[in-house]
């Protein structure tokens, strides 16, 4: 039986779980819960500021594996489709990636402003490309180079260079293709990447020389690796944002890292640092000029900042309600944010929309998530909203099962 639901005859099991325990005998009114896809396979979507909905909100993006918790292998393949909402959640195959990993998938999604087109990445020999699927004619075309963000426009899509991810971040990037500068502090030929969905044509946009030339001021960075992670477009295709980090392999093979936040135009020039501090961490673009996102300022400390681009204005946001990390975005209209936590002392995981003009946070349900999902296994539930703004998908273990997509219905805003 599922937490999140409140049901009297269900307290008693809960004993372990003071935290749901007591907001279920306040009478907490919770969303309803359903449950998307089933085993023995496990299923899940990934990061949260993807498109997994299509236009319509009727078809539900996913990705399904045979196992779960140990690192992708080159050989391991993923299935990747649909669920159809409007059809008893049936699942839907439509393809294979071999180039996935457990935080990210695929980068699996619509392609923006088209109703039938997917796109995602997978490896041909030793190189990853990416396809773009129609998946109601079926006809696919490959592209000679992966994706990650795709612009509003979809005509364009960025990428970093995801050897070099999974070497230094495992879990986001992929472990099938060695990175060709491993060794290199900040390779000049490698970076980001900008890829024409039309052509194919791949160029490098923002090497990762770049970065490493505008210094960080409070500490050198002598001896340490770079790499970018989490790409996104602001949503009139103008500009583009990224994190900038690096860190140095400890003995044990840890590797602490240190992150900027960067935005530039979309052919790499004009780049900015819009975080100088350190310790940035899951963003969204809000408008074509503001950034919100979980970070550490002089001002307050760690917490959600909405920062202006290419000035150093920024401004906290839910203070004292939103007051850990979490996968934020905002809701049609920009009057909600939609956000997470990850597990809290009871190993509970707690998705919630806030309202920004009343301080209000609406809570979408409390899912437990076990120990053995943890580091580069974990299940967080990157909460993702549909175009109609009245569902919400997660990545959860809460039931048995494994990681299996669930559909929250949000309630009346």
């Amino acid at each position: 039986m599922a937490y999140m639901l409140v049901r009297r005859d269900f307290l008693k099991s809960l004993t372990a779980l003071p935290a749901v325990a007591a907001a279920l005998a306040q009478g907490e009114s919770l969303p309803p819960v359903r449950r998307l896809t089933r085993g023995p396979k496990f299923h899940w979507f990934g990061y949260y500021d993807k498109l997994q909905f299509d236009p319509g909100s009727r078809y539900v993006l996913g990705m399904e594996s045979a196992f779960e918790n140990r690192t992708a292998a080159a050989d391991d393949i993923i299935t990747v489709g649909m669920i159809d909402l409007a059809d008893g959640d049936r699942w839907i195959p439509l393809g294979e990636s071999r180039a996935w990993c457990w935080q990210q998938g695929c980068m699996l999604q619509w392609l923006p402003g088209s109703s039938s087109e997917i796109i995602w990445n997978d490896r041909d020999g030793a190189h990853y490309v990416s396809h773009i699927l129609d998946v109601k004619t079926r006809k696919r075309r490959t592209l000679p180079a992966p994706v990650y963000a795709l612009s509003p426009d979809g005509k364009w899509a960025l990428a970093p260079d995801f050897s070099r991810l999974h070497d230094w971040r495992p879990g986001y990037g992929y472990a099938a293709v060695p990175d060709r500068n491993a060794g290199v502090a900040a390779p000049t030929t490698a970076g980001i990447s900008r890829l024409d969905l039309q052509t194919g044509k791949s160029s490098l946009v923002f090497p990762f020389s770049e970065a490493a030339k505008i210094p960080y001021p409070r500490a050198p960075w002598t001896g340490a690796s770079h790499w970018f992670n989490h790409l996104l477009f602001s949503p009139d295709g103008t500009r583009f944002s990224f994190l900038h980090r690096w860190g140095v392999r400890q003995p044990n093979g840890s590797i602490p890292f240190t992150t900027r936040l960067f935005t530039a135009r979309p052919d790499g020039s004009d780049a900015y640092v819009l975080d100088p501090n350190g310790d940035t961490s899951h963003y969204i673009w809000r408008d074509p000029s503001h950034i919100l996102a979980w970070a550490f300022h002089p001002s307050r400390g760690n917490k959600f900042y909405l920062y202006e681009d290419k000035t150093d204005r920024v401004e906290v946001v839910g203070p004292d309600v939103m007051t850990v990390n979490g996968h934020c975005t905002y809701l049609p209209g920009n009057r909600w944010i939609l956000n997470d936590t990850y597990p809290d002392k009871d190993r509970l995981q707690h998705p919630y929309v806030y309202e920004v003009a009343s301080g209000k946070r609406v809570p979408l349900g409390h899912f437990p998530l076990a120990k053995e999902y943890a580091g580069e296994f974990r299940v967080d539930t990157h909460p993702r909203f549909s175009p109609d703004g009245r569902k919400v998908t997660i990545d959860s273990t809460h039931e048995e099962g494994g990681r299996q997509l669930y559909l929250i219905d949000l309630p009346a805003l």
